[in-house]
């Protein structure tokens, strides 16, 4: 199941995104004039945050709908996966990335990949999805498409690991790890509420379903989802939990 992004929905959805990567920014620290490379750039909208700071930075992704719209606001973007960068070795002071590599399906491929072009003792700082994350959703959405028959659409989707398991995986390709955190993170979601996520963040999902199935599908997730998620208000909370960490390349 390849994830398929839209640029307007997803600036329309999923702008908690940047809004709330203060913390993975703060622990980044990049500095003017440090060349560093935005994995999983998105629309660019956080990419143009520390352009602004006089970083010499520049985003890669693999949507191509993503790479233009972070082009559009002026970002240096290169279409590419994360399992292939398409950089030269040792180009970058710093890779960071933040809300992307829990898609990243060829872990091991892609640490090896940033370890590469990486400078020798540079970092590696990263917030994503953790243990736990979206554990409600997800039960949810595989409990709704089991009934109608598409139970292994969920399957794979995403990959949110623990801070030992992730601290192991990041050693045995030569990172040491400077700081790892599992932070729980309840996120109140725009107006579009948990329907405009799971139509902008299961749109892969959704996608594989017959279309006049589709609606039934959201509307089963978040009947499902209300007593656990939604506030007395009307309000919708996704259960996130994200996994940050400090890495430095050193062998």
């Amino acid at each position: 199941m390849a994830q398929n992004w839209d640029p307007q929905a997803y600036g329309r959805e999923g702008a908690f995104v940047h809004k709330l990567a203060g913390g993975v920014v703060e622990w980044l620290d990049a500095k003017p004039g440090e060349r560093i490379l935005d994995l999983g750039c998105g629309d660019g909208q956080l990419t143009a945050q520390l352009a602004a700071i006089g970083t010499n930075i520049t985003g890669v992704d693999s949507s191509a709908a993503m790479v233009e719209a972070a082009k559009s606001r002026g970002i240096a973007a290169e279409q590419g996966s994360a399992e292939q960068l398409p950089f030269p070795a040792n180009q970058f002071d710093a890779v960071f990335s933040n809300a992307a590599l829990h898609w990243v399906r060829g872990q091991d491929e892609m640490m090896a990949e940033v370890h590469r072009v990486l400078k020798r003792g540079g970092r590696f700082v990263v917030e994503m999805g953790g243990h736990g994350n979206i554990a409600a959703i997800r039960v949810a959405l595989m409990a709704v498409l089991a009934r109608h028959g598409y139970a292994y659409r969920e399957d794979g989707v995403n990959y949110y690991p623990t801070p030992a398991g992730y601290r192991a995986r990041l050693e045995r390709h030569g990172f040491s790890i400077e700081r790892i955190e599992l932070i729980p993170r309840p996120t109140p979601l725009p107006e579009g509420g948990m329907a405009g996520w799971l139509n902008t963040f299961r749109r892969g999902v959704l996608d594989g379903l017959p279309q006049e199935l589709r609606p039934a599908i959201v509307n089963e997730t978040c009947a499902l989802l209300e007593p656990a998620l939604k506030d007395e208000d009307g309000g919708w909370v996704a259960d996130y939990v994200r996994l940050r960490f400090i890495a430095h390349a050193c062998s």
